[in-house]
């Protein structure tokens, strides 16, 4: 599929508008129809640059991370996962969580959209997680085999999901770091 060359501050608008709808409508009613009247756009210019509906999501989800995971490194696994907690701001944080939510439904409906997010956003994410966990490791911080180690994409997912379940509150910073210092990382043995 030919794609056109949109500029950076076009894509983000875009984007900002799936984002916006998302938050307004849900995945399921979020149609590309809708996307191209809030962004002022066509159709097929949509249909051009990402193909599907749930390609569109998951690059506008990609597109408002704010690093790449991998590229941190402070020195410390602690400093590293509190590098990552800093990454974003707590109102950035309470929205991308209640979009993500917002998400588990349509995924268990739409394998298209699972596939995609996985191939976006989690493998990229879990893959920039190894890389700082391989450094910890190349430091002598934790075990190669240490058997916590395969788990803690699941661990650090479901302090997101957790929270708003269990206190109905949205992840911030502090708990975060919390989480982290409290559970995450004595879990690995660091004190």
């Amino acid at each position: 599929m030919a794609r056109t060359r949109l500029t950076p501050e076009r894509e983000g608008e875009l984007y900002g508008a799936v984002l916006d709808l998302l938050r307004d409508v849900g995945y399921d009613a979020l149609t590309m129809d809708a996307v191209a009247a809030r962004a002022h756009s066509s159709k097929a210019t949509l249909y051009r640059q990402w193909g599907s509906k749930p390609e569109l999501v998951a690059r506008a989800l990609r597109h408002n991370k704010p690093a790449d995971v991998a590229q941190i490194d402070t020195g410390s696994l602690r400093g590293d996962f509190h590098a990552m907690v800093s990454m974003a701001d707590d109102s950035r944080m309470e929205t991308d969580s209640a979009l993500i939510r917002g998400l588990f439904h349509a995924v268990h409906t739409n394998p298209g959209l699972h596939q995609v997010l996985r191939e976006v956003i989690v493998e990229p994410e879990t893959n920039g997680l190894k890389a700082v966990l391989q450094r910890a490791m190349d430091r002598g911080e934790i075990a190669a085999d240490h058997p916590a180690l395969p788990f803690l994409p699941h661990m650090l997912v479901g302090a997101f999901v957790a929270r708003q379940l269990v206190e109905d509150r949205s992840v911030d910073q502090a708990f975060l770091r919390d989480y982290l210092d409290a559970v995450l990382l004595p879990t690995l043995g660091i004190s």
